[in-house]
Order: C-alpha cells, then structure tokens, then sequence
C-alpha cells in the first residue's frame, strides 16, 4: 500500500496547526506511520500461512483463523490510520475555501488563511471531536474483536469442518502482542493531545471573548458617562447656576464688563 497521500495531508495539516496540533502530527508520522510501514506490515504479512492446526482437515484451518481473525490486526490499524487522518481534510478545504474566496472578491477578506478563527475555528474543533471519536471506537473494536489487547500462543477450534477441537497455533504472538501494545499506546497518547488542543482552543477563545464584552462594556459606560455630562452642561439649572455666578461677581468686574459691551 503507497501511503504518499496520507503523508502528504499530515505535512499539508501542519501548517495550519497549534503548537499541540503539530506535535500530534509528529507522532502520527514517526510512531505509527513509520512503525506501520518498516516494521509492522511484514510482522502480519503472512499470518494466515504461518496459522497451523495439528489437523490437516480441508478447510479446517481457514475456518478457524476466520472465527479468532474476523479481521486482521494490521489491515484494522491501517483504517484506524486512515480514519483518524481523514477529518483535518476539513481544516485543509476550509483554508482553500478562503483562497478561493478571495480570489473570487479580488482583495484581501482575510489576516491570514490559515488563522484559526471564525468558521475555520469550528472546522478545527470538529475535525479534533472526530479525530477523538474515531481513536476511540478503534480500540473499542480491537477489544471486542480480539477478546482483550493479548495474543495468545494456542487457540481451541471446533468450528465444522473440523472433525473435533484441534489445537491451532499463532506464529511470532509474543512480537504480535509487543506492537499491538503500542498501537494501543500511542493511540492512548493521540486521544490525549487532541482533548488538549481541544481544550486549550476553547479556553483560549473562551477568554478572547471575555476580554472583547468587557472592552465593549468598559467603552460603552465611557460613552454613556461623557453624553450625561453634555446634557448636564445643556440644562436650565445649569444655565441658571452660570447667570448667577455672573451676578455674584464683583461690582468693578461687572462695570468693566457693562464699559466694554457695545452700545444699543
């Protein structure tokens, strides 16, 4: 399998991403892309070759690693892969919507493309609620299907057409269940970055909001301030205080004032 396009979205993906963001992307690419392609695909390459039963019954043993294997550890991780990858294609449409867009209006609409803000902030958010939900319904799989993170060395068959229970055996289980364990780890790790980007976003934004009500709020108390005090100044008390004011002036100053006024 050519896994370009998915390391081509992850390098795309990190341009637009928080400090958190990245360092997701960093462990998607090293701890389980990298592991996935060197090491892990030749570990379960040929696992149903490497299934033996002490019975050689036609059919039997195909039977049997169908009911233990209903599918295979490294075609399910090479989908939990692609899922949890998938949705920061949102983010990546979001910000060539926005080029688009500006190139339709012909100016500039936004600071910057790739700033996380507005629309493109709810993008982000969703895309690392998806990213979360599909970590987790993974590993719920790997449980069920697998009964438990282990892989045991011998499993019971009884499944027709096997003439009785056979005795089937798991090649490389200790090696198998050392991957699976990580798989499981850095998908713990992943689930723990994106609830913290999520988190760090909404409180980040959370009190962005704050500040910008309380500037508003402190501004329009200002506004309201300075118009009462105009309307004061305008009022007939006011203008009586001043005409009395005038008469309680001294006599000498109120004479200068009647020599200086002009003649009717």
């Amino acid at each position: 399998m050519s896994w370009g396009f998915l390391r081509d979205l992850l390098s795309g993906v990190n341009k637009y991403s928080t400090g958190i963001g990245r360092i997701w992307v960093a462990v998607v690419f090293i701890f389980r892309l990298l592991v996935y392609i060197a090491v892990a695909e030749n570990i379960w390459k040929y696992e149903l070759d490497e299934f033996e039963c002490n019975v050689k019954q036609p059919g039997c043993e195909n039977v049997c690693f169908d009911h233990f294997f209903p599918v295979s550890h490294i075609r399910l991780w090479a989908l939990q892969l692609i899922m949890v990858s998938t949705p920061s294609l949102l983010v990546v449409f979001h910000v060539a919507y926005r080029e688009n867009r500006e190139k339709h209006h012909n100016r500039k609409l936004y600071k910057s493309l790739g700033e996380i803000d507005g629309g493109l902030l709810c993008t982000y958010l969703i895309s690392l609620v998806l990213k979360t939900g599909f970590e987790i319904v993974f590993l719920f799989l790997f449980y069920k299907l697998y009964n438990g993170f282990k892989v045991p060395r011998l499993v019971k068959c009884d499944i027709r057409p096997c003439p009785n229970t056979v005795d089937c055996y798991i090649s490389k289980p200790t090696e198998k269940m050392i991957f699976l364990y990580f798989l499981v780890a850095t998908s713990g790790l992943c689930i723990v970055l994106n609830l913290s980007e999520l988190s760090y976003l909404i409180f980040k934004y959370s009190i962005k909001c704050y500040l910008k009500s309380y500037v508003k709020k402190r501004q329009g108390s200002k506004r309201d301030c300075h118009k009462s005090e105009i309307v004061g100044h305008d009022t007939p008390e006011a203008a009586g205080r001043f005409h009395n004011s005038s008469l309680s002036l001294p006599l000498n100053i109120q004479d200068k004032r009647e020599e200086s006024s002009p003649l009717t």
